[in-house]
């Protein structure tokens, strides 16, 4: 029988220098990128100050939300250290990023980590620690971001009082963890105190509530990338690579090229479309938009609850 073809074959394919012009970072690609994500989130934020009507104040901070929530994949390259190629820039857009997404950039890099050592293995990868959703119900309940910001908020909690630190964290980075919680809860303490006192309530109608609204959008975003995947380590086949639209792919900073990232983790996002390009024709899992990836993901209900009873 054949082996099966890897992202490490695919990899072995590309010669040194590809491999080393592929992985090279870059300060000019990034800062254009964030400022054109910045000036979106000034564009967005100026349609909800503006907005009169109740309902298009709605959905102008629906808007807004979408745009700021985005800023996960900016903490997500920040974290890898390809959003830019100086490591001060990728630290300070990690702890702002991570600040509004109540996602602690030390935390995460350390969850994200373990997820890229561990892809898809239930026993190690900690996206798999919580059941995925199996129905309707499940589904709907995972895309309302409630889930979300309870694990969030309980994470920042345990971190700041030193408990139920995860195993993927390590022994010698624990007190970091611990003061980075607490500098984050007193961060946000400070804002709500001053938010009262001076009458700020533009913290809730450019950040909480917006927050709040575009969280849905990114739950499914980030359903997309494993989402009915196989449980394998092959990075061809256990993650997914969805062909989608240029302001998809603007916010996301090219993630829905979620394979070629995982084969490579160290390619800086604005070469992921050349290396996927490299990587195409050996794709296991793509979809066609987010419509399809979430139509194969409901799809793989029915497989799975098949499964379950033909279990003895």
């Amino acid at each position: 029988m054949q082996e099966e073809f890897t992202h490490r074959d695919a990899l072995a394919a590309l010669n040194a220098k590809e491999l080393g012009d592929l992985k090279e970072t870059r300060d000019p690609p990034g800062l254009l990128h964030l400022a054109s994500h910045v000036l979106m989130l000034c564009i967005t934020g100026s349609l909800v100050l503006w907005s009169v009507d109740p309902a298009l104040k709605i959905l102008a901070m629906t808007l807004h939300g979408i745009v700021l929530s985005s800023l996960f994949a900016l903490e997500h390259e920040s974290i890898h250290g390809t959003a830019f190629r100086s490591p001060w820039l990728n630290a300070i857009a990690a702890e702002v990023s991570g600040f509004l997404l109540l996602l602690p950039p030390r935390h995460f890099r350390f969850f994200h980590f373990a997820h890229h050592r561990h892809t898809q293995d239930p026993a190690h990868d900690p996206e798999l620690a919580s059941p995925k959703p199996s129905d309707w119900r499940g589904y709907l309940w995972h895309l309302s971001g409630i889930p979300y910001w309870r694990a969030e908020i309980a994470v920042l909690l345990n971190n700041a009082l030193g408990r139920k630190v995860p195993d993927f964290v390590p022994a010698n980075a624990r007190g970091k963890l611990v003061l980075e919680a607490r500098l984050h809860l007193a961060a946000m303490a400070a804002l709500a105190v001053a938010g009262f006192a001076f009458d700020w309530t533009w913290i809730l109608t450019l950040w909480v509530i917006p927050a709040l609204l575009g969280q849905p959008f990114l739950r499914a975003y980030l359903m997309a990338e494993h989402g009915a995947c196989p449980l394998v380590a092959n990075m061809l086949a256990n993650s997914r690579t969805t062909y989608t639209n240029r302001i998809i792919r603007f916010l996301a900073w090219n993630m829905p090229f979620h394979s070629a990232h995982h084969a490579l983790p160290t390619v800086p996002f604005h070469r992921l479309p050349e290396l996927n390009r490299h990587l195409s024709a050996r794709l296991k899992v793509t979809a066609r938009g987010y419509g399809e990836a979430h139509r194969q993901i409901r799809a793989a209900w029915a497989t799975s609850t098949a499964a379950d009873k033909s279990t003895p």
